[in-house]
């Protein structure tokens, strides 16, 4: 890194490279932080990242480190450990591994959805995917049991199978393409069930809110109930234009004979083109709405919002709070 510009002065490793308050910027961020290269980086090089971030923000930056070896360490760490906890995330619960844990699941949903044996199979495979996920992320100030996991998990799943099997069977019927477009309808009926439940802590409890300086006002159910919606739209688009578009891509080229020759090669196509989708629509879907969140006083519980005008008055006319992802 000797060629490389030294750390100037003042640099805050926490302040965000773009402005997060816009969905370009935002979008920038996301595409640096699930970079699925990142989910090859070694668990010994997370670790030496997370100290050279953590050493930083004490103000040790080793000698001779550069800004860009610092802003480095910065996307590994914010790629594999939780923003609420420290703590380092599964790799499957990953942002970085939803394109290549994603398309692999989603491919094959499209491409097997005519019986409902794979139906089944594939809509459990993608269930237990999702229920990694949204565990991983969830606002981690909130804990959650392992009977409600089970619960989340076995009603997500039912939801999506029900969905699935069900619009299956009405379909037989139905233009070829509609039928293609049961596993998105199957995947959205079972985000607006699988992350609120497996957030339901947060929803019966509330997340803690703070000011603009990250000072703890209180915990808020409304923000909860913001913040999980916000996740449940950016997830079903997330999917949405893969499952969506996908669909009419395969249905015009199988129709095609040098198409019908290589049938057996028309799951790895899938995936292959699943993986186009996600690479841009996971940072895209994530830079939806703000991470960290806000919510006018307004807007709060009564309690809450005369507490907060108690202390201080009319100084806070927002609070803030990770809405996870």
């Amino acid at each position: 890194y000797s060629k490389m510009a030294t750390v100037s002065l003042g640099f805050n490793i926490d302040s965000p490279r773009w402005d997060q308050s816009t969905f370009v910027g935002r979008l920038k961020h996301f595409l640096n932080i699930t970079d699925p290269r990142t989910v090859l980086v070694s668990e010994e090089e997370l670790d030496r990242a997370k100290a050279l971030v953590e050493g930083c923000r004490a103000g040790l930056v080793p000698p001779g480190s550069s800004q860009e070896h610092l802003l480095y360490a910065k996307k590994l760490y914010d790629s594999a450990f939780h923003p609420d906890s420290g703590e380092k995330m599964n790799l499957i619960g990953r942002m970085s591994f939803q394109v290549p844990g994603g398309m692999a699941i989603t491919g094959c949903m499209l491409q097997f959805y005519r019986t409902v044996p794979a139906v089944v199979f594939w809509q459990w495979v993608n269930q237990s995917f999702n229920a990694f996920v949204n565990y991983t992320n969830r606002n981690a100030a909130s804990p959650i049991s392992l009977r409600q996991i089970g619960v989340a998990y076995v009603t997500a799943t039912g939801a999506a199978l029900a969905t699935a099997v069900g619009l299956n069977l009405y379909t037989k019927r139905a233009p070829p393409l509609l039928a293609r477009w049961v596993p998105f309808a199957a995947v959205a009926a079972a985000n607006c069930v699988n992350i609120p439940m497996m957030r339901q802590q947060e929803i019966i409890n509330g997340i803690t809110v703070t000011d603009e300086n990250n000072n703890e006002l209180g915990r808020s159910r409304r923000a909860a109930v913001k913040g999980i919606a916000q996740v449940v739209l950016s997830r079903i688009t997330m999917a949405a234009p893969g499952m969506i578009i996908l669909p009419i891509i395969m249905e015009r080229l199988e129709k095609f004979t040098f198409m019908q020759r290589i049938r057996v090669l028309h799951g790895p196509l899938q995936v292959l083109l699943c993986g186009g989708f996600l690479l841009f629509m996971v940072p895209a879907a994530c830079a939806l709405f703000p991470q960290r969140c806000s919510l006018a006083l307004a807007d709060l519980e009564v309690e809450l919002r005369d507490s907060i005008v108690a202390k201080h008055g009319d100084r806070v006319p927002y609070v803030y709070f990770n809405k996870g992802l």
